[in-house]
């Protein structure tokens, strides 16, 4: 079968068109569109694209046709633009499985305090998406619920956890979903499927209260988009309902910046397992540096930095952390399912994980202060640098099975921390950092890089995306299915 019989998109005529969150909300002001046909048409796409592609965890299609039918409301910007929220938020009405199937959940009575401040400015949501199980792993890959699978080349991940949500923007069912960032969550599917996909400073957007017990927040919330205007306008938008007193505010970035920068280009990373520090692979090194030699074409100042600005120990100590985040949210999921709750229906990922912090428990108080310190590092780093270039991810998108939730841990994690070492820094130290499509690989895969700042400077990164999307636009999928 040939890659473009693997590429699955939604693209037409019909009345979304190949409109982003921002076009089609000025379709509504004009009066070219209404609530109800965007609705309905992204409906008919989800349904569409959904059996190639496996992305929903359960459809609200007809909470979403009685939302848009209601009369227009208090003139917020995305009103009636339709889109998806991943499925580890509770959304009024609907369950929450978090990609298990380890037991049965209740329905929210309420929206959670993250849905609530998402579907604010009025966006219309068409149900909830699939994730990795309990959002842990690097690709959504259940054994019995299955693959969610990248629209490019369905042979291939669509990148983790917020699978679902990255598989149905880049296909074209909606313009805009939500998704969150952990350690990548955002930024790796984004990466995986062509999208932009920023990762805010910590404290930038809501959360739910029930986040608070962790020593170290790692997960923020965001969205998945296809246009740089769509990210700015969004983040904007928010802004307007909830600021975080103690951060710059992004404000309205509509356009390039006019400051040329100092940035670092960086293609190292450190082992998740091992002390040393390993490059990326040569196609990934090489696209990378074509994008630094893009941003020194534009006049931006480009150092080739060749270690990065953290501790050997990250990757040891994020994985241990990153156990402790599985054990919350075995915990989490043993409350929601209740007496239903069947722990063997866990993946290796989820138990190993869970397993692996328990017996090393006395080892967290040391790697939370180390992780705590790799901020000293980069604040510093960043009275250097404006900004930092990296891959996104630092070998080609793998194919489906490559992440094997039945494999053993040590395979799993290990492949996991080779692929995606790169992101979890900004988790880490709570630093903004923006996933842009910006290459391709050799086998005709969308390819992300990684730009990072420092605390509260999204803005910066809003407008540096806007000037590299101006100066090499990504490649569209609908225009590859035409070849």
């Amino acid at each position: 079968m040939s890659d473009a019989l693997r590429r699955v998109h939604a693209f037409s005529d019909d009345a979304l068109g190949e409109l982003d969150a921002v076009g089609i909300a000025d379709a509504f002001k004009c009066g070219q569109l209404t609530r109800a046909e965007a609705v309905e048409a992204a409906i008919a796409r989800t349904e569409a694209v959904n059996p190639a592609l496996n992305g929903l965890a359960c459809e609200a299609f007809d909470q979403a046709r009685a939302k848009a039918s209601e009369q227009a409301s208090d003139g917020e910007f995305f009103d009636g633009v339709p889109t998806f929220i991943k499925d580890n938020v509770d959304v009024a009405g609907l369950p929450m499985m978090l990609g298990t199937d380890a037991g049965v959940s209740r329905r929210a009575a309420t929206d959670s305090d993250c849905a609530r401040l998402y579907l604010a400015n009025g966006l219309i949501s068409l149900g909830k998406t699939q994730l990795s199980e309990l959002g842990l792993g690097a690709s959504a890959e259940h054994p019995r619920l299955g693959s969610v699978r990248n629209p490019w080349n369905t042979d291939y991940t669509a990148g983790g956890s917020s699978s679902g949500s990255a598989a149905f923007v880049a296909a074209g069912a909606v313009p805009i979903a939500h998704a969150n960032d952990g350690g990548g969550s955002i930024r790796i599917p984004a990466s995986c499927t062509g999208l932009v996909g920023l990762k805010p400073s910590r404290g930038r957007l809501q959360m739910d209260e029930e986040t608070g017990w962790a020593p170290l927040r790692l997960v923020c919330s965001g969205v998945l988009t296809r246009s740089v205007r769509d990210t700015a306008a969004f983040y904007r938008e928010a802004e307007r309902i909830w600021r975080h007193p103690k951060l710059t505010p992004i404000g309205d970035v509509r356009h390039p910046g006019k400051q040329r920068l100092h940035i670092a280009v960086v293609t190292r990373f450190a082992a998740v397992a091992r002390s040393e520090k390993r490059e990326c692979s040569p196609e990934l090194r090489a696209l990378t540096l074509q994008s630094a030699e893009l941003l020194e074409e534009l006049g931006h100042h480009v150092d080739h930095v060749e270690n990065p600005p953290v501790p050997s120990t990250i990757g040891v100590d994020f994985r241990l952390y990153w156990g402790l985040v599985a054990r919350w949210q075995v915990k989490t999921v043993q409350r929601a399912f209740g007496d239903t709750f069947d722990r063997s229906r866990l993946d290796n990922l989820s138990r190993g994980l869970d397993r692996y912090v328990r017996r090393n428990a006395h080892r967290l108080p040391v790697a939370i202060g180390r992780l705590h310190a790799v901020r000293l590092r980069t604040a510093k780093f960043f009275d250097t640098y404006d900004a930092m270039l990296t891959p996104t991810v630092a070998h080609e998108t793998p194919r489906l099975g490559h992440f094997d939730p039945t494999a053993d841990l040590q395979q799993i994690t290990d492949r996991m921390g080779n692929w995606a070492p790169f992101t979890l820094l900004q988790n880490v130290t709570g630093e903004p950092a923006i996933s842009l499509p910006l290459a391709e690989s050799a086998s005709g895969m969308p390819v992300g890089m990684m730009l990072s700042a420092g605390i509260g400077r999204e803005a910066l990164l809003l407008e540096l995306a806007f000037e590299l999307e101006e100066a090499r636009p990504w490649p569209r999928i609908q225009s590859f299915a035409r070849r």
